[in-house]
Order: structure tokens, then C-alpha cells, then sequence
């Protein structure tokens, strides 16, 4: 049941983050810091892969979803790391 509560835990907290960032680059401007813009979609990705470990090992253990799994947590990933080579000046 522990267990359940961190996971939970953790796509709140990876969720809040990305609305934080999001607000952050909507406030600024659209285009003052994208940087915020992409982190908050990475962070995005990881509320949902933080998200799906949860669907996986809680509440459906039957179901394969260690491919979407990684997945998401890659596509993230991976544009945490596009946006910080892209936006280096």
C-alpha cells in the first residue's frame, strides 16, 4: 500500500511541475523562454510514465505495460534533452 502512495506521489509531483513551467512560459511570453516550454512537456512525459508504473504494478499487473513504460519515460526523456542543446546560446 506504500508503495501505491509513492508512485502516486510522483506523478503528482512530476505533474506539477510541468503546470508550474507551462504557467512560467505562458506568463513570460510565448517565445521569452521556450526552454520552459519543453521542459514542461518532458515533465509532462514523466507524470504520465510516473503514471503508468502505477497502472502497471497497482492496478493492473496482468496487463504488459513496461513497453509503454519506457517509452514515454524515453520520449521525455528525450526532449528534456533536445531542449537543453537546442536552446544553448
Amino acid at each position: 500500500m506504500l508503495s501505491a502512495s509513492v508512485y502516486g506521489l510522483c506523478a503528482a509531483t512530476s505533474a506539477a511541475c510541468a503546470l508550474g513551467l507551462f504557467r512560467l512560459f505562458w506568463r513570460r511570453g510565448r517565445w521569452a523562454s521556450r526552454l520552459a516550454l519543453w521542459t514542461s512537456l518532458s515533465f509532462a512525459g514523466f507524470a504520465v510514465s510516473n503514471a503508468l508504473v502505477a497502472a502497471d504494478l497497482i492496478l493492473h499487473p496482468s496487463l504488459p505495460l513496461g513497453p509503454a513504460r519506457a517509452a514515454t519515460a524515453c520520449a521525455a526523456a528525450a526532449t528534456l534533452l533536445f531542449a537543453l542543446i537546442w536552446e544553448v546560446e
